[in-house]
């Protein structure tokens, strides 16, 4: 149990990434629908490819999708809507009348001198008339009767009992009213007026669409179709080899796949098909796994990073398995392109592309069509990422969009002519969807800041908005330390200069040289570059306080950075900027005073750590340059290359860029760089010889 306990302390990072990559298997496969698949690729209008295809069992021969949807609209076509006639509303209308002819039958008896029979006579000519528009009925004017001639039936429920009506002899509102003023033209246009009054808001539609009842007779008629026409006996041959696939030959296939499917899901094939599902997904993420290993191992040693690449990878699957789910969503809808746009942000292009491949792979496992599946979304996924280098701003991500959706189309409409030879059979929908797809690629943009939250990542667009001069900290380092700021300036033209030629984040170099001295602004006049007089207030300290001072603004920078919440990257110059360098000045004053004592090396010395990688390798580098270069009492070409040999030399003898992936090849290179720069920045004319 010790033995164990001891194996997972010491071995507790990798066994933590195996479980990692394991679960991210295990959550595909959950995936993963339990269907087998069909063993043949086959296409209409080719031939077939295969050996001669027999009949393994008996199944029956299903109509395609447009037969079925033809004899639905046949059946329906004869079903007669159901409607049912609204008692409560006659009731309500007829005591409405009521009330609104008392109410007003006062004042128009007064003017006119009618009689209480007058009264009783209009009363009841207009409850008849009501009562017998109520009767032919006052339809609702839905969709299923909409532009049907008037001899068309429908099914009028009263009291449950269905009786066949036609239009022709019920009333909408508008011939409700028409016929009621046709039947007041032997009354007096004065009790006309009046009656017509009265019976204002009393005429509603009585007979209702029943939407419950319409579902259920349209559920029965269709269950009613029958899906297949015709079976294959076992044993029959079903098409052979090098047969042109017709439309009655696609049909068969596609009925055998049908059911092939259906029964690879029954019963104890379940299990096998779970198990090739597990090894197919397991060798996917291996070969991704062993791509990190031989490309980029430190995104392996990072947690985090290899979290973001695996949840990437399972929810795009998972959005897969959704959109193929999903009745009237197409998987063409899912936006597979900003996979590789998020996953490009954060690392290079290498990562962006195999990852995006592999979970290509993995979801054309369940794609209706793979073959043109995988072939679109690989394109699609190449050309998006080789025509948009990085996502800076808004228009690069917009101008990707329409990169998306121009190969989308190019390439389905390309698979098009190849397989039909027209457009006659193209399913122009398609483009629908892609330029669907391409849309919802816009929210690239939000989801970067959001895994930038999550997982602790740097994007470009972050990067820009710290090199902006005008940001707060940067502001506040030119007021307090202005040389300090200056001095930041030129290392950080240089180290970019520099990264540029030999390779590497420019961007990134650049922002953290603007921000790997802020630790000045502690105490900015005890640093010579801020110094405006003669006054040194060094003179005054010991060489050990002084050196105490002077590698305490490392400390001090990365204290103010997380207080400003800089990203961890930015830090990690501020950290290394010096590595484990001594502060050589202040260690010879302190040794020339005390010659004969032991020297406590520490105590001048940078806590490091040293840079561990290429850009704070740069950093390092040019900041030592740029800082000794402005000491020196006359520029020439001949000191300038001394000075930068010198400097870098001892720091690559002290071992200060050990544990950085830089070359002795990118050490020269960049010696050449920093010499040319500081000549340009001083103006060091060539030495003509004599």
């Amino acid at each position: 149990m010790h033995k164990v306990l001891a194996f997972i302390r010491d071995r507790h990072s990798l066994l933590f990434k195996v479980v990692l990559f394991v679960m991210a298997v295990a959550a595909i496969v959950l995936i993963y629908p339990r269907e087998g698949k069909f063993k043949y690729e086959f296409q209409k209008g080719k031939p077939w490819p295969h050996e001669d295809l027999i009949a393994p069992y008996n199944y029956p021969i299903y109509k395609s999708e447009e037969v079925l949807s033809e004899e639905k609209k046949e059946v329906l076509k004869s079903l007669k809507p159901y409607f049912f006639r609204n008692k409560s509303i006659e009731n309500e209308s007829i005591n409405r009348f009521e009330t609104q002819f008392e109410n007003s039958w006062s004042q128009f008896a007064s003017e006119g001198e009618y009689s209480n029979q007058s009264e009783y006579r209009l009363r009841n000519k207009g409850l008849s008339w009501i009562k017998h528009l109520y009767q032919k009925g006052i339809i609702e004017l839905h969709e299923s009767i909409e532009g049907k001639d008037g001899d068309f039936e429908v099914n009028v429920l009263n009291d449950n009992v269905a009786v066949i009506r036609v239009l022709e002899n019920m009333n909408t509102i508008q011939s409700a009213y028409a016929e009621l003023k046709d039947s007041l033209r032997n009354v007096s246009a004065v009790e006309r007026s009046f009656l017509l009054k009265a019976m204002e808001d009393c005429l509603q539609r009585n007979i209702a669409y029943d939407e419950e009842t319409n579902r259920l007779m349209k559920e029965e008629v269709l269950s009613q179709i029958s899906l297949a026409q015709g079976m294959v006996q076992i044993g029959e041959r079903v098409i052979a080899k090098g047969e042109l696939i017709n439309d009655r030959k696609y049909q068969l296939i596609e009925s055998l796949k049908r059911e092939y499917e259906a029964q690879l899901g029954d019963n104890s094939q379940v299990y096998w098909i779970l198990l090739g599902q597990i090894v197919l997904v397991s060798l996917l993420i291996l070969s991704f796994a062993l791509f990190l290993i031989s490309y980029k191992p430190e995104i392996l040693r990072n947690e985090l990073k290899t979290l973001f690449l695996l949840v990437l990878m399972v929810l795009f699957v998972f959005a897969s398995k959704m959109a193929i789910k999903i009745e009237n969503v197409n998987l063409y809808l899912v936006p597979f392109c900003m996979l590789p746009l998020l996953i490009r942000t954060f690392f290079n292009l290498r990562i962006a592309l195999f990852a995006h491949m592999v979970t290509i792979l993995l979801v054309g496992f369940i794609a209706p069509n793979p073959y043109e599946f995988i072939i679109i979304q690989m394109m699609a996924g190449m050309l998006t990422l080789f025509s948009i280098i990085n996502l800076r701003n808004r228009s690069h991500l917009f101008l990707s969009s329409l990169v998306i959706f121009g190969v989308y189309s190019l390439v389905y409409l390309s698979i098009g002519l190849i397989q039909e030879g027209s457009f006659e059979e193209t399913n122009w929908k398609f483009l629908g969807w892609f330029f669907g797809s391409a849309m919802l690629t816009l929210f690239t943009y939000p989801l970067v800041y959001i895994f930038e939250k999550i997982f602790g990542f740097v994007s470009d667009v972050t990067l820009l908005e710290l090199a902006d001069t005008n940001s707060k900290l940067l502001r506040k380092l030119n007021l307090k330390a202005p040389g300090t700021f200056q001095h930041s300036l030129q290392v950080s033209n240089l180290a970019e200069e520099a990264i540029r030629n030999i390779g590497g984040n420019a961007l990134l170099v650049r922002t953290g040289a603007l921000y790997h001295d802020i630790g000045k602004m502690n105490m900015p006049n005890y640093f010579i570059e801020n110094q405006n007089s003669d006054y040194n207030p060094h003179e005054e300290l010991e060489p050990e306080e002084s050196a105490e001072i002077i590698i305490e603004h490392v400390i001090r920078g990365i204290e103010l950075a997380r207080r400003y919440k800089l990203p961890d990257i930015i830090i990690d110059f501020i950290r290394t900027h010096h590595g484990t360098s001594k502060t050589n000045y202040f260690y010879h004053q302190y040794k020339q005073q005390n010659p004969d004592e032991e020297i406590d090396e520490s105590k001048f010395r940078y806590p490091g750590p040293t840079p561990y990688s290429k850009e704070t390798a740069v950093l390092m580098m040019a900041d030592s340059v740029e800082a000794a270069s402005r000491s020196l009492p006359k520029y020439d070409g001949k000191r300038i290359e001394n000075l930068v040999d010198g400097i870098i030399d001892t720091q690559t003898a002290e071992g200060q860029f050990l544990n950085a992936d830089i070359t002795f090849k990118d050490i020269t290179e960049i010696k050449k760089i920093f010499k040319k720069k500081l000549m340009s920045i001083y103006h060091v004319r060539v030495e003509y010889p004599e």
